[in-house]
């Protein structure tokens, strides 16, 4: 029997299922409901989806946007014995034909033949219907409990988590019982979770692992009070993050890098008093690179709110680990590696510097309990300390495999070690992660970050922030050169692209010593980025014009 299922049972039906739960619907109508009450409407979903014929180790797709109809429908699909499916969610400006081709081919892929479906996407209903795609409203699964979880073995599949990537070209993650049950314990130590105490607070999509994993799963299987809103939400209005961590005393958040970036800006506004950020031990800063600058930023805008800066935690994370790989140590601060910048790109040696010109990287800590991490070359031979290489993972959370389109893809190699596909180095236990292997730009026997880039062009005032990629152009060849492709809302004005040009370009020469081949303006929402909001490097170089 799944250990998973038996703890997040045993903590519903228990005392802490009685007392603690999530509140959805902030800030116009929260509502509150125990995980004793999420899991009495589970077993009733999971009672419809054994009448609807779901067969253990079958695959439920899930569409929906409202965490109160979705944390019932996924606990529903394990009691049931399947694996559950966050399916990509279309926007304002999706072209809904070639959602649903997307859609059928990733429903193909993962043999799911039902989509549960939530608002605010059941006006889809009649898409999925014209595809042929078999759908139940959410709403409308309400059957006899089902009082007994349906036995499935740890090796079985809980969740298959769609990767960022092209959706022309989907992947999935397979992540097995074991898989999460380990990530959870691992992260639960790591972060030394009390449930009496400990109130989470996220915005983060339930599509992304951060927020799926992270913070639906894991405060439901430990009975944790989870505030939670959506995406939406935030972009609309980012300052309701912080508020909801004043006003419901959160003590732990995580977000992407850009997110703490953007927060920082918006409460620049708030007059000194308006916020309470005194209760929070942990701001998880994960899932893209971390920059140093965004998060003095953020802990200096905090600090007139009481927000402790210790509170912020580095990570580092991915779907294939279940959620996370390594954590710093809790309630110690961002801790900074600087290094030389001319060894690291020439030599790939991390030496540390305090020459002008310098690069800092954050400190991400060590591997999670039931984690080990190295380095090697290309050849696979192991690096010491401060030596860049690639960085590879194994353990009990790692997946076993990939699903595809051309069918299952094994993830490890030899000796169960994962390649993470990321470029970093070791100082003692703590890792550093350098930037994606695909998106190094390679001039003139020197490896540039893009993050490095990326961070320059930010530093201009007038592009919008986390909205600048560096995109690789002649990839491989002598001529690697790239570009700067930014969003800003003067796009449209000819004086104040050209002084952004200059800026950027300047900037860039200062951080990285290259001009960059060309920048691009371009107006806010066409930068390209995956569903969970990360940048499409690739992608970009579409629109850079050779």
């Amino acid at each position: 029997m799944s250990r998973f299922v038996d703890t997040v049972v045993a903590t519903a039906t228990g005392e802490q299922g009685s007392r603690r739960g999530m509140t959805t619907g902030e800030p116009s109508t929260p509502e509150h409901r125990t995980w004793a009450q999420v899991h009495a409407r589970a077993t009733r979903v999971a009672g419809a989806l054994v009448e609807a014929g779901v067969t253990p180790g079958a695959a439920v797709a899930v569409l929906a946007g409202d965490p109160a109809e979705i944390a019932p429908a996924v606990q529903g699909a394990w009691l049931a014995g399947a694996s559950t499916t966050m399916l990509h969610q279309p926007t304002a400006r999706t072209d809904l034909a070639e959602w649903a081709e997307d859609t059928v081919r990733v429903l193909g892929m993962i043999d799911s033949g039902l989509v549960l479906l939530g608002a605010p996407f059941d006006a889809l209903s009649p898409v999925l219907v014209e595809r042929g795609i078999t759908h139940h409203r959410i709403t409308d699964l309400d059957a006899d409990p089902l009082t007994t979880p349906v036995e499935v073995p740890e090796s079985a599949t809980a969740l298959l988590q769609l990767t960022s990537g092209s959706t022309a070209h989907p992947k999935a993650v397979r992540i097995t019982h074991g898989n999460l049950w380990s990530n959870m314990e691992g992260m639960r130590e790591a972060v030394h979770l009390d449930p009496e105490v400990d109130r989470m607070v996220s915005w983060l999509p339930l599509f992304h692992d951060m927020g799926m994993v992270g913070f639906l799963t894991l405060p439901m299987l430990y009975g944790v009070d989870l505030v939670k809103v959506t995406p939406v939400d935030f972009l609309g209005r980012p300052v309701l993050w912080p508020e909801l961590i004043s006003r419901h005393r959160g003590t732990i958040t995580a977000a992407p890098n850009f997110a703490y970036a953007v927060v920082a800006k918006r409460m620049r506004g708030l007059a000194d008093g308006e916020l309470d950020l005194s209760s929070l031990r942990i701001a998880l800063n994960g899932a893209e690179p971390i920059d140093p600058e965004a998060v003095r930023s953020f802990t200096a805008e905090g600090a007139r709110f009481g927000l402790p800066p210790e509170s912020v935690l580095c990570a580092y994370g991915m779907a294939e680990t279940t959620l996370g790989v390594t954590f710093a140590p809790v309630f110690t601060g961002m801790a900074v590696d600087v290094v030389d910048a001319d060894l690291l790109e020439a030599e790939r040696r991390a030496e540390p510097s305090a020459e002008p010109g310098a690069r800092s990287f954050a400190l991400l800590g060590p591997p999670l309990p039931g984690l080990e991490i190295r380095v090697v070359d290309d050849a696979g031979t192991l690096l010491g300390d401060r030596r860049v290489g690639r960085l590879q993972v194994r353990g009990e959370a790692v997946t076993p495999g990939y699903l595809t389109v051309d069918g299952p893809v094994p993830t490890t190699g030899p000796g169960g070690w994962l390649d993470t596909g990321d470029q970093g180095y070791l100082v003692g236990e703590q890792v550093v992660v350098c930037g994606r292997l695909k998106d190094v730009i390679i001039m003139g026997g020197r490896n540039i970050y893009p993050t490095d880039v990326e961070r320059a062009a930010t530093a201009v005032d007038g592009v919008r922030a986390g909205n600048a990629v560096a995109v690789r152009l002649d990839a491989g060849t002598r001529r690697e050169r790239f570009a700067v492709v930014v969003e800003s809302r003067f796009a449209s004005e000819e004086e104040e692209v050209k002084r952004l040009t200059k800026a950027i370009t300047a900037k860039v020469v200062d951080a990285v010593g290259v001009r960059p081949f060309s920048v691009v303006v371009l107006p806010p929402g066409s930068v390209p980025k995956t569903p969970s909001g990360k940048l499409r490097r690739t992608s970009a170089a579409a629109l850079v014009t050779v």
